[in-house]
């Protein structure tokens, strides 16, 4: 396995690790706020997916992709700003098409469906994150 590889390789790990914790305390904000506030399940869920993405940029910054991230507060803003917006529309577009897939096309139950959009959807957060995200600052990718 080349450098590259094995390096891409711990970061996916690392991305999947993180984004399994996200995925814990989505839930976890989820039930929180409709246990305590009551309020529409539409903007409890926005609100708990907002907790996870901002939770999992913050891990991202500083475990996944820590040997890329600029020492300035404007570089972590603009990296936030970055994943917040490429993250949130590929979740919720992909989660939709592919659990709308799942469900209407081959019959599956919409947790499964649900819980198995997680797979393309991470593929493609992770390859967005990769490259357009977490890059030196001089836009190369180690």
């Amino acid at each position: 396995m080349l450098k590259s590889d094995k390096s891409t390789f711990l970061r996916w790990i690392r991305f999947n690790t993180v984004g399994t914790m996200g995925f814990a305390l989505q839930l976890g904000v989820l039930a929180l706020l409709l246990r305590l506030l009551e309020p529409h399940f539409f903007w409890a869920s926005a609100l708990a997916v907002e907790v996870s993405v901002v939770h999992n940029f913050l891990w991202h910054w500083s475990w996944t992709w820590a040997d890329r991230r600029a020492s300035h507060g404007r570089g972590m803003s603009a990296a936030l700003l970055r994943f917040n917006l490429s993250t949130g529309i590929v979740s919720i577009a992909g989660t939709l098409l592919c659990t709308g897939f799942l469900i209407g096309v081959a019959h599956v139950g919409p947790i499964l469906a649900n819980a198995l959009s997680l797979l393309p959807c991470c593929m493609v957060n992770f390859l967005v994150s990769d490259r357009l995200i977490f890059f030196h600052s001089n836009g190369e990718t180690v």
